[in-house]
């Protein structure tokens, strides 16, 4: 903390000098002597002053002094930690990694543990709306299923097709599943968590998690000892068929531990889903806080011992000393200042503002705001985004112009967004969710303009049609039915998401390209 303590604005420090001056003028002011000295002799003087035995240690200068110290730390912004940018509440990115080994088949939980993982994945995604997620599928071997997307009904279609039939080679290679999540996540270029749903980790694995860069969160399925012999008795046909393997907690807690990973086990309500819900915001926030560019103000820190300082002012004799001074400085610089309410009375229209914002009252944040990139955030979140747009087009910063894009993106206007984002890198690189979203509106840019160029073609009817009845007939040809209708076939055919990951998969497995 130490070591990253530094002022914000600086330049206020300068005005240090005023309160070492307050004591100084006061102490000139005070000193009977050196005022009577001029006009009485001074072997006379002695005798003539009268002065208080009675000293106060803690004098109305000494208390302004204070009041103007404190003030001017805080003005000058002292931070010494990081802050998350406003717009990363929603982007925090996920790797699903699942756990196909055969031992998922196991029915020690209803339906089966591999059917309660996917289960599991439709509530992670219902609280990940808008979020980007990617599922990886290991055993023996790992593979990709679905690359890092926002579309949520896309990963549920292949995730609901997952099944233990569909990997190529049995075992447990977690160390597979995390270096392939791990390079999602690079690739992404934003921090990020990957989530294991596992039923148990094998020895080893420990080596490739203190490897990856992402945090590592663990969700164990199945269930252990007595309860695991009572399901093993059981007469259904399904638990006689499926393999058992007890979840060895203590084992899964040993290992995560040496991964440096967190650790719960699945539940029957949604707990589990909650638990990974925050700390895959937490493990975003505190990675962004620590790499981020912004810094957290601590300013307001020293208004509350300059408050409490100020109250010392009500004692005898101070209150018309200190009402002078404040009416000195209103003469100087005069402001027109009008208390409409209680909050106007202590608060700033940006401090109401951020009480509003923090409330999602993004409407009235908005009228209180006067930053404009603040009142940018609000309107952005209230989904007004061209208003937003020209509350971030007052400033230049790199921040401002990637907010100016974003707002381009949601109104369409994609040639905008895209000098938006080049402004932005130009100011800062690099910058991963700068050149993100830079891909995004190129794209949406591009599929813009093949729409426009299929709506434009023609679809006029023919001015005639003519039929020559006495042109020449071809020659009889010869139609090969088996290679039609096999061709046919193969055109018409319906491949399910299952069989198609498990073709994938086999090829992946053989080194095919």
């Amino acid at each position: 903390m130490i070591s990253d303590l530094h002022f914000l604005r600086p330049w206020w420090l300068m005005a240090l000098i005023l309160p070492p001056a307050v004591i100084w003028l006061s102490a000139q002011t005070l000193d009977i002597r050196r005022r009577w000295s001029g006009l009485i002799a001074p072997h006379l003087l002695d005798s003539l002053l009268v002065e208080s035995d009675q000293r106060s240690n803690l004098r109305p200068a000494w208390l302004l002094a204070i009041v103007l110290g404190l003030s001017i730390l805080g003005l000058a912004g002292p931070t010494w930690q990081r802050e998350a940018p406003p717009f990363l509440a929603d982007t925090a990115a996920l790797v699903i990694a699942v756990d196909l080994s055969p031992t998922m088949d196991a029915v020690d939980i209803s339906p089966s543990r591999i059917e309660r993982a996917k289960l599991k994945i439709r509530d992670i995604l219902a609280t990940r709306q808008g979020a980007r997620t990617g599922v990886v599928a290991y055993a023996g071997t790992a593979h990709l299923v679905v690359p890092l997307t926002d579309d949520n009904d896309l990963i549920e279609t292949y995730t609901d097709a997952l099944a233990t039939r569909i990997m190529p080679k049995p075992g447990k290679d977690t160390s597979a599943a995390l270096n392939l999540a791990d390079s999602l996540m690079k690739a992404e270029g934003t921090p990020g968590t990957i989530l294991l749903l596992t039923d148990g980790i094998e020895e080893g694995a420990d080596a490739a998690a203190n490897q990856i860069d992402s945090n590592l969160l663990v969700l164990g399925f199945g269930i252990g000892g007595a309860m695991k012999a009572a399901v093993s008795d059981s007469s259904s046909p399904d638990a006689a068929e499926a393999p058992h393997s007890s979840l060895d907690l203590d084992a899964l807690r040993d290992m995560t531990r040496k991964m440096g990973a967190k650790v719960a086990t699945m539940t029957d309500n949604d707990a589990d889903v909650r638990w990974i819900a925050l700390n895959i915001q937490a493990n975003f926030i505190r990675q962004n806080t620590v790499n981020g560019d912004r810094w957290r103000d601590f300013g307001w820190w020293f208004m509350t011992p300059a408050v409490i300082a100020f109250a010392l002012s009500f004692r005898r004799g101070w209150v018309v000393k200190v009402a002078a001074l404040v009416l000195a400085m209103r003469l100087i610089a005069p402001i027109d200042v009008q208390a409409a309410g209680l909050a106007d009375m202590w608060l700033t229209s940006d401090q109401q503002g951020r009480l509003a914002f923090e409330r999602g009252q993004f409407e009235r944040a908005a009228s209180l705001f006067r930053d404009p990139n603040w009142r940018g955030v609000a309107l952005y979140r209230a989904g007004r985004y061209q208003q937003a747009w020209k509350a971030f087009a007052m400033s230049d910063t790199a921040d401002a112009w990637y907010n100016q894009g974003n707002c381009l993106i949601h109104t369409g206007e994609f040639d905008e967004a895209i000098a938006a984002y080049h402004k932005a890198l130009e100011k800062r690189k690099p910058w991963p969710e700068a050149e993100a979203n830079l891909a995004v509106a190129e794209l949406l840019k591009k599929k813009q303009q093949e729409d426009d160029e299929e709506a434009q073609e023609p679809n006029e009817k023919p001015d005639s049609i003519q039929f020559d009845d006495k042109g020449k007939r071809g020659k009889a040809g010869v139609i090969n039915m088996a290679e039609q209708t096999s061709e046919m076939w193969i055109r018409n055919i319906a491949v399910s998401p299952a069989d198609l990951m498990a073709r994938k998969f086999a090829l992946e497995d053989r080194g095919a390209p």
